[in-house]
């Protein structure tokens, strides 16, 4: 027994593959090249173009945009994907590239909220339980780690990352990674301490806060260059798993961080 939904005026290819209990609204065009979870809802005109693939129990909002060719002008319409996780919700107006040659893909994870009007450029990287507010705007190959919080209006730049747990002002415009569990804000973009309202409601102990607090504290504020804090961190303290990725994390990172 077929229990989808699918409006009759949709466009929906018999290629395409979409699983039980999935609801298509009015006008909505579907392409051969798409793939679709069960319990998944698609809303009034929306474009799943070639290479979606769309998790289980996702919500898609009218108007939006997924899995659109690439902005980027080496892109040769050559397949690749553009990939949702389950019981992610894009609102209306959501732009989402698919990926390039480069990497093949671009990704949001699962149990995410992009909000109206946001874009995802080709090949970026999208973890899981990200919130991204009303009107962000990602450029190509950004890297955004899990539980991140974007606030209206944010502009990133291509190739920067994001990490985990960090919270991003509204209307700042990102040119430099932001290190994990930090809070970033005003214009040009200053670390204002870690992300304490953020981390406690995520289950993080006073414990813990202080010592990522501490941590921040030793090597953006003690005098000493950020290579030179960490090494000296390394010296005096017990490395923990949370801040042996933020040391990984700053290490590894190609255009600075925010300080």
């Amino acid at each position: 027994m077929n229990d989808n939904i699918i409006h009759p005026t949709a466009i929906v290819s018999t290629k395409a593959k979409i699983g039980s209990g999935v609801k298509v609204g009015p006008y909505t065009i579907i392409e051969d090249d798409v793939e679709i979870g069960n319990n998944t809802e698609i809303r009034s005109h929306v474009v799943l173009a070639n290479g979606a693939r769309i998790g289980n129990n996702c919500k898609i909002f009218s108007s939006s945009a997924i899995s659109t060719e690439s902005q980027d002008l080496s892109y040769a319409n050559e397949p690749t994907l553009a990939i949702i996780g389950d019981n992610t919700v894009i609102r209306e107006f959501v732009t989402l590239n698919r990926g390039t040659k480069a990497t093949g893909s671009a990704e949001i994870g699962s149990d995410c909220l992009i909000m109206a009007y946001c874009h995802v450029a080709h090949d970026c990287r999208l973890s899981n339980k990200i919130v991204m507010s009303n009107l962000v705007q990602l450029a190509g190959h950004v890297h955004i780690e899990e539980q991140v919080w974007l606030g209206g209006a944010v502009k990133i730049h291509q190739f920067c990352r994001i990490g985990a747990h960090s919270y991003v002002g509204a209307d700042l415009k990102v040119v430099k990674d932001i290190a994990p569990y930090t809070l970033v804000a005003r214009d040009p973009g200053k670390v204002e301490g870690i992300n304490i309202v953020g981390l406690r409601r995520r289950g993080f102990s006073n414990e813990k806060i202080k010592e990522i607090g501490e941590f921040y504290k030793h090597i953006l504020h003690s005098g000493m260059n950020i290579s030179d804090g960490i090494k000296s961190y390394k010296a005096h303290y017990d490395i923990s798993p949370e801040i042996k990725h933020c040391i990984d994390f700053i290490e590894s990172s190609n255009r600075g961080i925010y300080t």
